[in-house]
């Protein structure tokens, strides 16, 4: 049986789904939509939200051409997100010391580093942050650190030939000394050596700084946007009798 704390995967009519809690919430669930989504999976995914107890559902960002489904299905848009792409074309070098690979005592710095950063909607907790480190078969999970505790992070993750910028974060007492521009290129360069053809990263469309940074260092818009999608919930109404 699967617990209310517990992530679950889906898999109808080869639509993959992961489904569990927002944030450890007992409310809101998270729907990670693995693929382009589906009628018939995204359905069986409504089911079992509405059957362990959540109110509202949460996808991941979803590409705006396959969406379609979801909106079929009474969800609405939560926030749209840029989609940017880097051939990994004439990758600047970084000097391997300037960043340094995230130990286990460095998390609960790193996710100060990220509270601070991000909005409340954003925010990684430590299972968000283990998530984004595994997410990929390969990952490069590096900090820039002051001598003593980490001031910046990023994580960088590698599926087949593409790469992804999953996380970065810069504490703001540490900002505009170039740590962000330091940990992109550092991942850059990881997945240039790796073999990745491309890199893509995506951000909320308000966060202009966010988007500058980007765009500085190679990336470049596509030309569709990332959704993040959201539905309430009502239990199903319970069968009468006569």
């Amino acid at each position: 049986m699967v617990t209310a704390g517990s992530a679950e995967l889906i898999a109808l009519d080869g639509q993959h789904l992961r489904l569990g809690p927002w944030r450890g919430s007992d409310d809101v669930a998270y729907l990670a939509v693995l693929g382009q989504p589906r009628r018939p999976g995204i359905e069986a995914a409504l089911e079992r939200t509405r059957a362990r107890g959540f109110s509202q559902v949460i996808t991941s960002a979803v590409a705006e051409p396959e969406m379609t489904c979801l909106l079929e299905l009474g969800f609405v848009e939560y926030e749209r997100l840029h989609l940017l792409a880097h051939d990994l074309s004439d990758v600047s070098p970084v000097n391997w010391r300037s960043t340094r690979r995230a130990r286990p005592g460095d998390r609960s710095q790193v996710l100060r580093i990220d509270a601070a950063a991000f909005e409340p909607f954003w925010q990684l907790d430590a299972e968000g942050l283990a998530d984004a480190v595994n997410a990929t078969p390969a990952s490069r999970y590096r900090v820039t650190s002051d001598g003593k505790r980490p001031t910046g992070y990023a994580v960088f993750g590698l599926a087949a030939r593409r790469g992804y910028l999953q996380r970065l974060a810069v504490d703001p007492h540490h900002a505009r000394r170039g740590l962000a521009s330091l940990l992109i290129r550092d991942g850059l360069g990881w997945l240039s050596r790796k073999g990745a053809s491309s890199a893509l990263v995506n951000t909320q469309t308000i966060n202009e700084r966010a988007l500058q940074v980007y765009l500085d260092h190679g990336f470049v818009l596509q030309p569709f946007q990332l959704v993040v999608l959201s539905a309430s919930l009502t239990p199903r109404p319970a069968p009468t009798t006569s």
